[in-house]
């Protein structure tokens, strides 16, 4: 086993560089091998290649509106272990961020994410903390916390949230991560600097925060870590990564680039030093956060949200004006020369001045001998006693198995309107995806063009075997692809290794080795190639290791039209098993294994193949389970199965649910195994037991209720009278296109989704940036956003996060804009003089209840007991799809739809809950200000958290002014469009915009 890995090994060194090579064999040479095999051998003609390495890129030829259009797509990795133990929040966020900058400096758009981690116990006691180390429980609601605060801001969907449980993460926590991103392929532009080019720095200020973090990763830790290594976490800063995200969207400015590289370990000494082989660099202009700082703080500081990029000098006015439009600060801090070294000056004395020929040495080479140690045993042969319904429901309670909606409903999973599918499908939204998939994001026009990215680890295997825990995390990593309809062989993975620091320890080494030797094996199998990876060698406390890890993300490129999602769609349907085929060494047969994933890729897209799942560490039961919770159907399992089939962790097998009405006499058939039937009757039938969804879905739930709730004690309301009557006629001059000002204030985040949908909608869209980085820019915004309000038709103020939205402060800032009197008086002339519309989703709700717009239509000062909004009752963020009924057909806004019509929209919010007193609330719905209702699946207003996500009083989720024109909810209607949220159904589109803009017509 070993030895043919170790052959294949050395047969690819001599293919790539030579039956004589010198080269030294390395861990880091072990994990690219098989990428520069693949692609001497032609494999990978879709590589994207550069001598920017920030993220893996690679080249698709998508169809907008029909044409085709080359993009790049770009994806990578990130660990964030060490500053996430020391500081969960920060540590978490900057995780996200990180792995952020790199595919954006090369200037694409980020647009989804997925959050992997490793933790102990999160129930276990305080008092049985190790010492040095804060509780399991801290660090992962801390974490997650910190990540969703950062992906919530900056406005990033977070597609899939995991957590694996080990108890030997207790020794070090992992907080890992992935991001996919897209831009235009003309967009980016990669020339060699030349003598004369200008280094501009771009965004956030420098600070201490993030000083040594990139030799902290690597330190040896123990008690006093988390004393004094506080100051190696960086300090996010999601808001202005946001603005360069926006800045990095606009083709004109990003075509000037040259080079670009983002601020991650080493500072400016890094991020500026790889730009160019020689460089003067003055750290006297790079700007700080305070005072004090010397020339090693400014060269070596690791704070987020800034960008080196490099230009010519003739268009550096040009840059500087592109940055100050969107709200950044920018300057010139380096110019690239032709003498060979990178030099720093500080307070006029030169503090750094290194040979590029020294730079480019890789240091001290140091050898050491490697031992692996044989697994003992099969991982998949395990006796298993016991009664199945006794085994099914405690599987079910495992950690690793059990509901981790809790957390997942943390992060933001629909911003951007290209989420394809829900982290949870079905009608009851409960069954867990194992892939995310999103819509490439296109400015203009539409596609069908989508991405999906998968992971693959198990923690258990990978401690048996580090060879085969990476083998399977590859396989699994690419299975979990073709059951949501891909083709395996277009999938490109991103390795993340984590192990113990092995010292000069021969068998320790032995980890990772062996390790990178199975990740090979199964690339060289599948054909595929890892082109990135990430690895962090730190593992350890004391004599404490953490699970040998290499966790495997896979990346392709497909049509959303053929995407699946992994919940039972229909009573009668076949229930069949993929079994992965291994031999007496547990290794895959990867022949078997390829031809069973093409029949079913294909199986898939003629619709034979409706859900697919691959199985994990609960076995094939919890599988099926997991499959039936989200329709709340059963399955009747046909034949007699031993307790080794159902709880066994069978890694890579596979269920699949087979159309009834399309299912022929096909080669998949011949491949998979019966089960049994897809019942209406919601429970699992199996060896004569009969066991109830209810009962295993109560104890997969409630696993991890007390540390990521999902329920609140809440009391039942009456079902309030409708308003039927339509709203008044527009009066004014009618427009073929009326014009909306959107204004885009720090913190904003929605304002593409909520543009593109009134431009689809048939109105032009005047997006207006808020700048306030000056006394003038203040002047100069409140003077833009006003005049294109005297010039507009609709105020549209879309959702986000208000000035970072301090405690009870959301939408604060953009209400304190509002009340300008500059502000106000075209605000009100809008609506009072010209008959206009405002709309408020989400933050703008919140400001516009702050303000008075709603309920009572016009700017005034608010008191004590007057409406407003305020924090969820489950006390934590919340994203997920709800239903929504209309109530009153009162305001323009729903001229399109009728009284007591229910939608499925997206919410994602921490302070949503309405409150009002009693009497006023009771005449809202008299005058029919009362718009929308949070409603159950008898749509019926509900008061349940699974319903009503905030417990907003009587329902409410959306009200008006008294005429009805001025409209605030918190559900975002901007975030559907066709071909979104396949695996929930409802009806999505509320058509408010249409309604909106019809209304001037």
């Amino acid at each position: 086993m070993f030895e043919k890995a170790q052959k294949e090994y050395e047969c690819a060194r001599e293919y790539v560089y030579g039956k004589n090579t010198k080269r030294s064999v390395c861990l880091m040479d072990l994990a690219v091998i098989c990428m520069k095999e693949a692609k001497k051998k032609g494999l990978l003609n879709d590589l994207d290649e550069s001598e920017e390495i920030n993220a893996c890129s690679i080249k698709a030829t998508i169809e907008v509106d029909g044409e085709s259009q080359d993009y790049l797509v770009m994806f990578k990795n990130e660990t964030h272990n060490h500053p996430t133990e020391i500081e969960p929040f920060g540590g978490a966020a900057t995780c996200l961020g990180g792995a952020i900058r790199d595919p954006l400096s090369g200037r694409s758009y980020v647009y989804q994410a997925m959050r992997v981690t490793g933790c102990g116990d999160p129930r276990a006691k305080v008092e049985d903390t190790l010492p040095g180390k804060l509780p399991q429980r801290k660090l992962t609601v801390g974490a997650a916390q910190g990540y969703s605060s950062y992906g919530n801001q900056i406005g990033l969907a977070t597609g899939l949230v995991d957590e694996v449980y080990h108890p030997d993460f207790v020794t070090k926590r992992m907080e890992i991560g992935a991001v996919i991103a897209a831009a235009p392929a003309e967009n980016v532009v990669r020339v060699r600097p030349e003598e004369g080019d200008a280094i501009v720095l771009i965004g956030g200020r420098t600070g201490r925060d993030g000083c040594g973090g990139a030799t902290g990763s690597s330190k040896a830790h123990d008690e006093e870590s988390i004393l004094v290594c506080g100051a190696e976490v960086q300090k996010g800063n999601p808001l202005t990564e946001r603005k360069i995200q926006r800045l990095f969207r606009d083709a004109e400015f990003t075509t000037m680039i040259k080079r670009c590289n983002d601020f991650g370990a080493g500072g400016v000494s890094v991020a500026i030093g790889e730009l160019a082989d020689s460089l003067d660099i003055d750290l006297d202009k790079v700007l700080k956060k305070y005072e004090g700082l010397d020339g090693t703080e400014l060269a070596i500081s690791e704070s987020q949200e800034r960008m080196a990029i490099v230009i010519q000098s003739k268009d550096i006015d040009t840059v500087l004006e592109f940055c100050a439009k969107e709200n950044l600060e920018a300057t010139v801090v380096a110019k690239v020369t032709d003498k060979g070294r990178m030099r720093m000056n500080w307070r006029g004395k030169t503090i750094v001045d290194l040979s590029r020929e020294f730079l480019d040495t890789n240091g001290v080479s140091q050898t050491i001998s490697v031992r692996i140690t044989q697994p003992k045993g099969s991982y998949f042969d395990k006796e298993i006693k016991g009664n199945v319904k006794d085994l099914l429901i405690s599987a079910m309670g495992d950690l690793n198995v059990c509901s981790k909606r809790g957390l997942s409903e943390c992060f933001d999973s629909t911003i951007g309107a290209a989420t394809v599918l829900m982290p949870f499908g079905g009608k009851r939204q409960l069954t867990p995806l194992q892939v995310m998939a999103a819509k490439i994001p296109v400015l203009e026009g539409n596609t069908d063009a989508c991405s999906l990215m998968s992971y693959g680890y198990d923690p258990y295997l990978a401690s048996f075997s580090p060879f085969h825990g990476a083998m399977y995390a590859i396989v699994t990593s690419v299975e979990k692809l073709v059951c949501a309809g891909a083709d395996y062989s277009k999938a490109r993975l991103t390795l993340q290794e984590y192990f113990e620091r092995p010292g000069d320890d021969e068998s320790r080494w032995g980890k990772p080795y062996a390790a990178l030797l199975g990740a090979g094996m199964a690339q060289r199998a599948l054909g595929l190639a890892a082109i990135g990876g990430k690895d962090s060698m730190s593992g350890s406390f004391k004599d404490m290791d953490v699970p040998p890890t290499l966790c495997s993300f896979a990346v392709c490129v497909s049509d959303a039209t053929n995407v699946i999602s992994p919940e039972f769609k229909k009573a009668g349907n076949k229930v069949a098993l993929l079994k992965v085929k291994r031999n007496k060494n547990d290794v895959p047969d990867f022949k078997h294994l390829k031809k069973t994933l093409n029949v079913l890729k294909d199986s898939i897209k003629n619709g034979e193949v409706v859900s697919a799942y691959v199985v994990d560490l609960g076995g094939l039961a919890s599988a099926i389970a997991r499959m039936a919770f989200g329709n709340n159907l059963g399955v009747c399992m046909e034949g007699e199965f031993d307790n080794s089939q159902l709880f066994a962790p069978s890694v890579g097998d596979i269920v699949v649910e087979l159309s009834e009405d399309k299912i022929g006499k096909t080669v998949l058939c011949d491949l998979s195994t019966p089960l049994g039937v897809v019942s209406e009757t919601a429970e699992i039938s199996v060896n004569g037991q009969t066991i109830l969804l209810s009962e295993l879905e109560s104890v997969w739930a409630d696993a991890l209720e007390d540390v990521f709730p999902t329920k609140t004690n809440h009391k039942e309301i009456k079902n309030m009278p409708i308003y039927s009557a339509r709203a008044e006629v527009f009066n004014g001059r009618r427009l073929a296109k009326p014009r909306v000002t959107i204004p885009v204030f720090p913190g904003t985040n929605c304002e593409y989704d909520t543009a593109r949908a009134f431009e689809r909608a048939g109105a032009i869209a005047d997006v207006v940036i808020i700048r306030n980085l000056s006394q003038s820019d203040i002047e100069q915004s409140i003077e833009q956003f006003a005049k294109s309000l005297d010039n507009s038709q609709i105020l549209m103020i879309p959702g986000g996060f208000s000035g970072g939205d301090e405690p009870d402060g959301s939408g604060k800032f953009i209400a304190t804009t509002l009340k300008n009197p500059r502000i106000a008086d075209s605000v009100m002339r809008l609506l009072k003089d010209r008959d206009g519309l405002a709309l408020g989703i989400c933050n703008g709700f919140q400001a516009l209840i702050k303000v008075g717009l709603v309920p009572y239509g016009e700017i005034r000062d608010m008191q004590s007991d007057s409406p407003t909004l305020t924090f969820n009752n489950i006390g934590r963020h919340m994203s997920r799809l709800v239903n929504t009924r209309i109530t009153s057909t009162l305001s323009p806004w729903f001229n399109k739809v009728n009284v007591q019509d229910v939608h499925t929209v997206a919410i994602s919010h921490g302070e949503g809950r309405f409150v009002a007193n009693q009497q006023e609330i009771d005449q809202m719905f008299l005058n029919g200000q009362v718009a929308t209702q949070y409603v159950d699946d008898r749509d019926l207003p509900s008061m349940d958290d699974l319903f009503n996500p905030n417990g907003s009083m009587m329902a409410i989720e959306g009200i008006t002014s008294p005429n009805g024109r001025v409209l605030g909810k918190m559900s975002h209607s901007e975030r559907y469009d066709n071909g979104l949220y396949k695996n929930v159904i409802g009806e999505k589109d509320q058509k408010i915009f249409e309604s909106g803009v019809e209304y001037f017509k």
